[in-house]
């Protein structure tokens, strides 16, 4: 673990940090990549990511502070303890925010952003752990259990890597995605869809083995999020299907021009 990379004029540049400036960095361009196959503006694709990476960090700042509230120390208030979920929250309502001043189709650029939000993600957890910031899991005696003695929340004993177990399954989420979508142009906000539920169901999963408290019928708060997103992942899936089917059907019932008058044999002269 290394918590810090390097000092530069006594200024500590944090390993933390610099994951999630790598991880906006990434989603940038492979969301510029996404937004020019729909043909739209690449840097849009950038001020999108940039406007949603600095909401989202305020966003995530602002839900731990809530979220440990009682608990408060100085500490809480530097560079460390951000909550995901508040992050998300921050970044949707930028994002929204800049896709209607530039008059972006909101459906092709939720169905885009997914595989670049999977793969920063992955590249943020990397970060996580790499810095020791107290997000690994319970103590395990498995081959690959890792002490974290260097950490910013230091541990001797072997515990659960979750921020790799995290950053693995996002960018097996991503790669799914990103191999479902390139296959066949799936029916708008699908994409979305099952990111919400195969990211929920990885997270719900992880959870088990990390140390946050329950908070409700014995389930975390990152649990009770999961399970939400899976709800409304679901939801979403079953309305863009009835939606094809409906498409489907309006197409099939629509009548054939003929292409020409039949004579009296009954053969098609055309015009």
């Amino acid at each position: 673990m290394q918590p810090v990379l390097f000092s530069f004029l006594g200024i500590d540049v944090q390993t933390y940090g610099v994951s999630k400036a790598a991880a906006a960095v990434v989603a940038a361009v492979l969301l510029g990549r996404a937004f020019r196959r729909h043909g739209l503006e690449k840097d849009d694709a950038h001020t999108l990511v940039l406007w949603a990476t600095v909401w989202g960090f305020v966003g995530a700042k602002i839900y731990y502070l809530l979220e440990n509230a009682p608990t408060l120390t100085a500490h809480d208030f530097g560079g460390m303890g951000f909550t995901w979920y508040g992050g998300l929250l921050g970044g949707i309502a930028s994002a929204a925010v800049v896709m209607r001043r530039r008059h972006l189709p909101v459906v092709t650029v939720a169905d885009a952003a997914m595989v670049p939000l999977s793969v920063a993600y992955a590249v943020g957890r990397v970060g996580c752990w790499l810095s020791g910031d107290g997000t690994y899991g319970k103590p395990t005696s498995l081959p690959w259990g890792m002490p974290v003695t260097h950490g910013v929340v230091p541990t001797d004993v072997a515990v659960h890597p979750t921020a790799l177990y995290e950053a693995i399954g996002a960018l097996l989420i991503a790669a799914l995605l990103w191999a479902w979508g390139r296959r066949l142009p799936p029916p708008p906000l699908t994409v979305v869809a099952g990111y919400l539920v195969l990211s929920g169901i990885a997270r719900f999963g992880v959870e088990f083995l990390r140390i946050n408290e329950p908070v409700l019928w014995g389930l975390t708060q990152p649990q009770m999020w999961s399970i939400a997103s899976v709800v409304v992942g679901l939801a979403l899936a079953m309305r863009a299907r009835r939606r094809a089917r409906k498409s489907s059907s309006k197409f099939d019932a629509t009548p054939v021009e003929s292409a020409g008058t039949a004579d009296h044999t009954g053969r098609v002269q055309t015009p």
